[in-house]
């Protein structure tokens, strides 16, 4: 008992006993025969048994880690000794000031968008204020105390505030006047001086009736204001020709129209050029119109003659080779023309012009044959290529239309309604059963002959208006000169898709309507600017080959070009009376 006493007596001793006692009893032998020794291992006697220990409540604990898991930093101190944590720099309450931050950065806040303080306001009260602001600028200061309000408390405009003494939506200003008074009417039963609801008001007056003079004036003027909006009837110009040649026909009885055989090239031949070659040098100029040339035509299978119409409202036909003349003068419109077209065999053509007229010409003697108009100005014109359809012709108008007409009877057959701004240009492929039109609405439409529903709409956010369109020698590709400076490639069978790897660029055409076209081998893609060059592109790398100066005065508007089975002439029209011709191909000799 007394060893148990004093092991209970060592354990609340300090440490330094208890190594004391340590050393003491390791020095000390145990005697194992000792009862006192193993009284540890013997069961507890009944009985009353009474103990006494000495304990140490707090004892001293060695503290292996510090309790301070972060490191405080001074926000004053410029250098810090060690590489602190992103979360010890970027604690809210240590770290050095940002100077980069803004003083609305830097001020306290509690949300995203500032410091809000609790408040009570009054659902009424706020919607009034809210109101009030939006209506006439100015609201109550919410920081201020409602019973201490003065001109101060307001926010916004405070000018207005003073004006309206600070009233609010809800509170009118104005008082409400009174109601106007009506003539007493009078009763029912008397019908002669009853006045009922068409009794005047008390303080309404009588004007007096307009003399005979000033009724006069007032129905001029009346009169003039609803011809303003009429447009007036235009009759259509007299029509005539002059020719500029002393015979019309030579010793066998032949015209104009009459294909050469002494030019030195065969112009009825029906094979197209091997090869064609990049122009050297400017043949000649046609002289002979007064104002800008709008679009020129070679004469069909031969191309020995050339029609050019011109904003001095005049059409002219000029030879092509020997002594290049004017041969003929048609005079016919009152405005600029806009458009011609030869029919397959070329002794008609059409001409349209901004006069709303379309007229139908004799090649050969320079008769006006008949006259179209739906009153609308035409803005390209074409004869249907077919042979067994030489009398119908379409016309692309400024009402968003395109209309068909009948040369025989003279009249509207078919109307193709579906663009959304004037059309610029018709174009037949698909050996004439379908043509493709454009318009001013920037979208790309195809139609079957004879059914006026679009059966193909090409219009993307990216596209630009296309006033000018070819199609190439072989039928297979829809060149369109587009607004933003560059050629777009489009298939011209089936699908009509865009051909990505055919965009011709390089040239200035923004603004102008600059025809585009293809050597008879489809070998290069022509096209003028309005820098009055013409630009010639390798079709099959579509890299700028050349570029020829062809006028210097005003810009190029059209180009044309025209296969005559054996050689390529390139026509540069310009905002002026010249028409310049330099040839792409070099026909051989014989």
């Amino acid at each position: 008992m007394s060893a148990a006493i004093a092991s209970l007596a060592s354990y609340g001793s300090d440490s330094d006993s208890e190594i004391e006692s340590e050393s003491k009893t390791s020095s000390e032998k145990v005697d194992p025969m000792d009862p006192d020794a193993t009284v540890h291992l013997k069961p507890l006697q009944s009985g009353n048994v009474t103990t006494l220990a000495v304990l140490n409540s707090a004892p001293e604990v060695a503290v292996k880690e510090s309790v301070e898991t972060g490191t405080h930093l001074d926000p004053t101190l410029k250098e810090v000794s060690y590489n602190p944590t992103y979360e010890t720099l970027f604690a809210p309450e240590f770290g050095p000031k940002n100077p980069f931050q803004t003083q609305q950065m830097a001020a306290p806040r509690n949300m995203l968008s500032g410091y809000a303080e609790p408040a009570h306001v009054n659902d009424f009260m706020f919607e009034q204020q809210r109101r009030t602001f939006s209506t006439y600028g100015y609201a109550l200061d919410p920081s201020v105390d409602a019973q201490q309000i003065s001109t101060t408390s307001y926010i916004g405009a405070v000018d207005e505030a003073e004006k309206n003494k600070g009233l609010t939506v809800f509170e009118s200003g104005q008082k409400k006047t009174e109601k106007r008074k009506k003539v007493k009417g009078g009763e029912a039963a008397d019908i002669d001086n009853f006045l009922g609801p068409w009794a005047k008001y008390e303080d309404e007056k009588n004007v007096a009736k307009p003399t005979e003079e000033e009724k006069k004036d007032l129905e001029e003027y009346l009169a003039k204001r609803q011809k303003r909006g009429k447009r007036e009837e235009e009759s259509p110009a007299e029509e005539k020709t002059i020719l500029h040649v002393k015979d019309m026909y030579d010793y066998q009885g032949r015209s104009y129209l009459h294909v050469p055989q002494d030019v030195g090239v065969n112009l009825r031949s029906p094979d197209a050029p091997d090869k064609c070659y990049l122009p050297k040098k400017q043949i000649h100029v046609w002289s002979g119109h007064t104002k800008g040339v709008s679009a020129i035509r070679l004469f069909p299978s031969s191309g020995h003659l050339l029609l050019s119409c011109s904003m001095d409202c005049k059409i002219k036909l000029w030879e092509v080779y020997g002594e290049r003349r004017c041969l003929r003068t048609f005079i016919g419109h009152s405005k600029a023309v806009r458009d011609i077209c030869f029919n397959n065999t070329g002794t008609q053509f059409l001409s349209a012009a901004y006069d709303r007229y379309i007229k139908l010409w004799d090649s050969e003697t320079g008769q006006c044959i008949s006259r179209f108009t739906n009153r609308k100005v035409p803005y390209c014109v074409k004869f249907n290529p077919d042979e067994d359809k030489q009398n119908l012709f379409v016309a692309g108008m400024s009402d968003k239309k395109i209309v068909q007409w009948d040369i025989r009877t003279g009249e509207v057959v078919q109307e193709y309604d579906r663009h959304l701004g004037a059309v610029n240009t018709i174009t037949f492929v698909d050996e004439n059963r379908r043509f493709v039109s454009t318009s001013d609405d920037k979208s790309l439409r195809v139609w079957e002959w004879d059914i006026p529903v679009d059966f193909k709409y090409i219009a993307e956010p990216s596209m630009h208006s296309m006033p000018a369109v070819t199609l190439s020698p072989n039928g297979k590709w829809l060149a369109c000169q587009s607004m933003d400076n560059q050629i777009l490639i489009f298939g011209a069978q089936n699908r009509f898709r865009l051909n990505k790897k055919k965009i011709f660029k390089g040239h200035m055409v923004a603004g102008y309507a600059c025809q585009v076209d293809f050597s008879p081998d489809m070998s290069y893609v022509v096209s003028g600017d309005a820098d009055g060059k013409l630009n010639i592109w390798d079709w099959k790398t579509t890299k700028l080959y050349h570029r020829i100066k062809a006028h210097d005065k005003f810009f190029l508007i059209n180009i044309q070009r025209r296969i005559h089975r054996h050689a390529w002439v390139s026509f540069l029209l310009e905002n002026s009376s010249d028409l310049h011709g330099p040839p792409l191909y070099k026909p051989p000799r014989g």
